[in-house]
């Protein structure tokens, strides 16, 4: 719809072109008759509906000459030479200016010969068509402009988009990890105590067949595990994997930095390893946030709860405005969100009434 609103307007420009172009003509009395003038003139018009998009250089070209016999196909001419300067090369959209004003000027010469109507004519029409090309070039110019633009935030988009999926993969990546670590652990226990029960000379023949089978089972679910998931270990991740206890040494490496951290341990009971593990990673990323974002903020971080109702991870720091902060794409909360999800808690996130940003994960308490 727009577009035909658009042809229908330019329609109605060409005919007032050629309208007057035409009265210019019938003053000087070499006109056509009229009735050819205004079929020359439906002509045209409607070639440049049609055409104006798909054929801009041949239907100018078409134009021209017809315009040079006829008044009212004038009107269609430079608005048929605006379409070629904004849908073709500049080089293309001059060289066709060019055969209208050289055209225009050798078959004014002819008609009116040097005058001063021919100069004025002559001068008239090639500003019009220098105007006509200009401003189309300024229009395509301003669009490649905004489709630069839409392009530029189309792949910051697919960019940021990546940098999230991969900040989730990661973090899957790491979980693995720990779980093989964890499950590795477990299974070679399963497989020792079984191995300690098939040699026992006092225990019955079936309860010593029955191990046997529980030990070459465990090894050969080891030896699964480690194929499927072994393989996501980087060469230089042998080091025993983090747990609740080490939360504090994690706080004063932040301190030894200069960040001025505050912490809180209120966990009743021993914490199981997984859940420890999941905190500590938690309290490292935040505190990798608040360096990053609130630069010399204070951050607060409290760790507690109990067996029935859940650890709680909270990290509070206050936020800095106008302050220098270091780039980041977001990805740090996603992967906390990752690993909160696949633990099965829950976690919240945002500026506070008071001024801070609180960070705060619940974790079921599970074994």
């Amino acid at each position: 719809m727009r577009r035909w609103l658009i042809e229908g307007a330019l329609a109605v420009v060409a005919l007032l072109l050629g309208s007057f172009f035409l009265a210019t003509t019938l003053s000087e009395g070499d006109a056509w008759p009229l009735w050819a003038e205004l079929a020359a003139g439906l002509v045209a018009i409607a070639g440049l509906v049609l055409f104006r998009r798909s054929r801009p250089v041949a239907l100018t070209l078409v134009l021209i000459p017809f315009g040079l016999l006829f008044g009212m196909p004038m009107g269609a001419a430079p608005i048929a030479l605006f379409a070629v300067a904004l849908y073709r090369p500049a080089r293309v959209a001059v060289g066709v200016a060019a055969v209208h004003a050289v055209s225009l000027a050798g078959v004014y010469l002819i008609a009116l010969g040097p005058t001063r109507v021919y100069w004025e004519s002559v001068t008239f029409m090639v500003l019009l068509d220098v105007i006509v090309v200009a401003i189309a070039m300024l229009v395509r110019s301003q669009r490649q402009l905004v489709r630069s633009f839409a392009e530029r935030a189309r792949q910051a988009e697919q960019g940021q988009q990546l940098r999230l999926e991969q900040a989730r993969l990661g973090e899957r990546e790491r979980i693995a990890r720990e779980m093989h670590d964890v499950l590795a652990h477990r299974i070679s226990l399963l497989a020792v105590h079984a191995g300690a029960l098939e040699v026992r000379r006092e225990a019955p023949e079936g309860e010593r067949a029955a191990a046997g089978v529980i030990r070459q089972s465990a090894y050969e679910a080891l030896e699964d595990l480690r194929q499927v998931i072994g393989m996501l270990r980087e060469p230089a991740d042998d080091r025993p994997q983090p747990t609740l206890a080490d939360v504090p040494a994690l706080i004063e490496q932040s301190r030894e930095a200069g960040a001025r951290v505050e912490l809180e341990l209120g966990a009743a009971g021993p914490v199981p390893a997984g859940l420890g593990r999941h905190a500590y990673r938690i309290v490292q990323e935040a505190l990798t946030n608040a360096r990053k974002h609130a630069p010399g903020a204070s951050v607060r971080v409290a760790v507690t709860g109990h067996a029935e109702r859940g650890l709680v991870v909270e990290v509070d720091n206050a936020l800095v405005a106008g302050g220098p902060t270091l780039p980041g794409a977001g990805a740090g909360l996603v992967g906390i969100g990752e690993r909160v999800q696949l633990a099965g808690g829950r976690l919240e996130h945002g500026p506070t009434t008071a001024g801070e940003f609180r960070l705060r994960a619940w974790l079921p308490w599970t074994p």
